[in-house]
């Protein structure tokens, strides 16, 4: 069974994913952090995968990107350094990118290497659904879960239909912003997900964008089986050193 799978079926609420980008704030920080945060109580990770034009992404994620690229990060490296995560980690783990460097990697090498190297899923935002579609048994083969981002201007049809083909869980994104907003969440945030709520989707449902503390992650709980957080994360990454890092983060969660 998927990993994914086994976490919503072991835990229904309060699940945390945490995303941060591969490469940052040291080329080859990605395992530590990754062992850090799963000894620390995460249940899931997203790992980025540094590009040089994100569309969804804010200032904080850029900047990382940028960090990493400069650093050396590629989807070569990563895959490298991935080769023993499985000996080290045991949480769930998805990559989240574009398109473009998966193709230009070339897109069954890609979803190969990430079968060997134990990743879970994959959020790759710019992926239509009709191409999902032509690339569902390159998935299935290789046992990755995909994730699709719904926003507030999704409609009703197209989530039923994402629901319908999505694997692991829904993506519901808090506003149609990009990430690293942080001002709580509005009336009209709250009634979307409310709305989201009350259509009883097949599949589990985590809230990301603009979650940063306890009240936020509490929030977002209320209305779905958890919370992504990377904006927050990333902020730490680069003010404190790692295991520190790790430990504000959770201490600003309440430590849940």
């Amino acid at each position: 069974m998927n990993r994914i799978d086994m976490l919503f079926k072991q835990k229904k609420n309060n699940i945390l994913s945490v995303f941060y980008t591969a490469g940052f704030p040291q080329l080859d920080a990605s395992i530590n952090i990754a062992t850090l945060l799963e000894k620390d109580g995460a249940d899931m990770l997203e790992i980025g995968i540094p590009y040089s034009d994100p569309l969804a992404d804010g200032p904080v994620i850029q900047h990382s990107s940028s960090v990493a690229i400069e650093n050396g990060m590629t989807l070569q490296v990563l895959f490298e350094q991935l080769k023993d995560f499985r000996k080290q980690c045991n949480i769930p783990a998805l990559l989240m990118g574009y398109m473009n460097p998966v193709l230009q990697y070339g897109f069954e090498k890609f979803c190969k290497e990430c079968k060997n190297s134990g990743i879970d899923g994959l959020i790759l935002p710019d992926l239509p659904l009709d191409d999902f579609e032509k690339y569902q048994p390159l998935f299935k083969e290789n046992n990755l879960h995909v994730v699709f981002l719904i926003t507030p201007q999704t409609s009703s049809e197209r989530i039923r239909k994402i629901d319908k083909l999505s694997t692991g869980f829904i993506y519901m994104v808090s506003s149609a912003s990009t990430t690293g907003k942080s001002a709580g969440f509005s009336k009209e945030q709250i009634a979307y997900f409310k709305r989201i709520q009350k259509m009883k989707l097949q599949h589990p449902v985590l809230t990301g964008f603009g979650i940063y503390d306890s009240n936020t992650f509490a929030a977002a709980c209320a209305y779905s089986n958890g919370a992504i957080i990377g904006s927050h994360f990333l902020k730490l990454l680069e003010k404190h050193p790692k295991e520190k890092a790790v430990d504000v983060f959770f201490e600003s969660l309440g430590n849940r």
